[in-house]
């Protein structure tokens, strides 16, 4: 009776190895490395965070007197002193107003012009696509005099704004925002509605469907994870924006959170842990909406890159 021996092959030395989850494998060598370098990473990144955090916990004459790198003088004055001299419950009213029809608008717009784009082949097509990403790649403060001086000029009846024209008004914000925001989203949409089957809107068109209903009824619903990506996305963005805010808007009663930082400096200094404080409570929000939809964060980096 004989017995058949399996062959085996021998790893060579040094070439530990564990398998990925997709299947594939993973040096452990090259593993670890990457393991080290995204926590050191991490790290640097976190700091500043963390740091604010740990300080505007702290009096700022403990750190004056014993230093940033002590330990102690704990206190939560400086949380209730940067919510009342900065007035917070109105400026975060004031960035609710901005943001919210700002990412509607811009998602909108961008949607159309996304739908257009994938769908519908003409001459100007590529080109009016470039000249929404040429947008993105003008710094704001080179276009800062013409658009100043242009909402100047552009009249808005008394209802929509106490000056009367464009500046120190919630439009100006509103509108300069969604322009600067539009070419990254046309992009976006434009290369995820691209991805979806042809046939549906053949099948639509036999139906007797309009380009309308193809673009509401029918690609809107497929694109909603887009959507909902992009929107997360841009409430951060438009949340965080801060140098038009101040180019625009002369009245503080109408900055929104992020610019009302500058009403906790002094006139010759700045209580750092006060502002600290302050810093600690404009990010919360922004915290907030990445924990809660840090799955739409990670899918908004990679769309419209594949296929399906």
């Amino acid at each position: 009776m004989s017995v058949e021996t399996v062959p085996t092959t021998k790893k060579p030395k040094g070439a530990a190895s564990q398998h990925s989850a997709g299947g594939g494998v993973i040096n452990r060598r090259r593993g670890t490395v990457a393991t080290v370098v995204m926590f050191v990473l991490a790290v640097v990144w976190l700091f500043p965070l963390l740091w604010s955090a740990y300080n505007s916990f702290r009096d700022y004459s403990f750190t004056q007197t014993n230093g940033y790198l002590s330990f102690g003088g704990w206190t939560l004055d400086n949380y209730s002193e940067a919510w009342n001299r900065g007035n917070f419950g109105l400026h975060f009213k004031n960035s609710l107003i901005i943001t919210i029809p700002a990412v509607a608008l811009t998602l909108f717009l961008s949607s159309l012009v996304g739908f257009v784009l994938s769908r519908f082949s003409y001459r100007f097509n590529l080109t009016l696509l470039g000249i929404f990403l040429a947008a993105n790649l003008l710094p704001p403060q080179a276009l800062l005099i013409p658009v100043f001086r242009m909402f100047k000029e552009v009249p808005l009846p008394a209802v929509m704004s106490e000056s009367g024209t464009m500046l120190n008004s919630y439009w100006s914000l509103i509108l300069v925002n969604t322009a600067f925001q539009m070419g990254f989203c046309t992009f976006v949409l434009s290369n995820y509605m691209k991805t979806l089957p042809y046939e549906i809107y053949e099948s639509a068109e036999l139906d007797g469907a309009s380009v309308w209903r193809q673009y509401w009824q029918l690609t809107m619903p497929l694109v909603r994870p887009a959507l909902a990506a992009l929107a997360t996305l841009q409430v951060t963005w438009i949340y965080n924006e801060f140098f038009w805010a101040t180019v625009l808007l002369s009245r503080g009663e109408k900055y929104p959170v992020t610019s009302a930082l500058n009403n906790l400096r002094g006139q010759f200094f700045a209580d750092t842990n006060l502002v600290a404080a302050g810093s600690i409570i404009v990010a919360l929000p922004v915290l907030i909406v990445f924990f809660v939809l840090q799955k739409q964060f990670v899918s908004g980096l990679t769309l419209g890159s594949t296929k399906g």
